[in-house]
């Protein structure tokens, strides 16, 4: 049996793991180790990427340098939040502000010690990035449109680290960048929609408090065309093997959220958007794998 005493550690440990979105950080180490097997180093064996000392340290690196923005988003977003989802922020309290910010400059010093090993470009690489997700976070966040943007921008720019390794820039892998910049900026404005009652409290000017929820909503429809046009590039110009099938459901998958998206107007309602627009970048991650099947057995072998 636990002491009274570790059952409030567990707890705040778990509230920490729920203010740096634990379940979030383990699909970035997936997606990062799926991109560098099947996209990056196709020629090498499974043991020789898992195994990668330096591959390993920049993942590490960005999970502890995304876990860190998470912190820091969080403290600036304590009263939003408790607005907005009252429930979640009762358990995130169990930890304080104090251990928060403590927790955030110590995993930040960690990404710069341990970025050294690799090398100095990486310390300066994620110094930048630490440094503009806090400015995202303290400044661009309340702007419209800017603050979605840089999101969107801030999210998929962890993964640049790994073409930097490698030094891969194909054109594939900007047009697939590109397509995930999208779905990542849709989400960002259903996280506004979802947000509406306490961004209107604050003032927080979002696309929706200033525009209004219509105009957001064809920002949406505009984006998913857009996502639908890219997404027509890339099968009629790239072998991508089985990973067309993952295209074509997107397609169906983005026009379900359209169609739930002009029907909703409830919190509720925008949180099971948001949730399918997480359910296709998660997808789209694992259907990497489709690019080339044979190569899974042949990396295992």
């Amino acid at each position: 049996m636990f002491t009274k005493a570790q059952k409030q550690l567990i707890l705040k440990l778990f509230s920490l793991f729920v203010v740096v979105r634990g379940f979030n950080l383990a699909m970035i180490v997936v997606a990062q180790y799926i991109t560098a097997i099947f996209i990056m180093s196709p020629s090498q064996s499974l043991s020789e990427v898992l195994l990668d000392r330096p591959l390993f340290v920049l993942i590490v690196a960005t999970v502890l340098s995304i876990a860190s923005g998470y912190i820091i988003n969080n403290f600036y977003d304590a009263e939003k939040d408790s607005i907005n989802r009252p429930q979640q922020v009762t358990l995130e309290k169990l930890v304080s502000q104090n251990t928060k910010l403590m927790v955030y400059f110590i995993l930040n010093l960690l990404v710069v010690i341990i970025a050294s090993y690799v090398s100095f470009r990486a310390v300066l690489f994620f110094s930048v990035y630490i440094f503009a997700i806090w400015f995202y976070s303290h400044k661009i966040k309340k702007r419209p449109i800017i603050g979605n943007l840089v999101s969107a921008v801030l999210t998929i720019t962890p993964f640049f680290a790994i073409f930097l390794y490698y030094k891969n820039f194909s054109s594939l892998i900007f047009v697939f960048g590109f397509y995930l910049f999208l779905i990542l900026s849709m989400r960002e404005l259903v996280k506004d929609l979802s947000n509406l009652k306490g961004d209107l409290v604050l003032n927080y000017k979002t696309i929706p408090v200033i525009y209004g929820e219509i105009y957001a909503k064809f920002m949406i429809l505009f984006l998913v065309l857009a996502n639908i046009s890219v997404t027509s590039f890339l099968l009629l110009s790239y072998d991508l093997g089985h990973m067309d099938y993952f295209f074509c459901f997107s397609i169906l998958l983005l026009s379900l959220v359209l169609l739930l998206l002009f029907k909703a107007h409830k919190h509720q309602q925008y949180s099971h958007i948001h949730s399918l627009l997480k359910l296709l970048v998660l997808l789209g991650v694992f259907s990497i794998m489709l690019l080339n099947p044979s190569l899974i057995l042949s990396k295992i072998l």
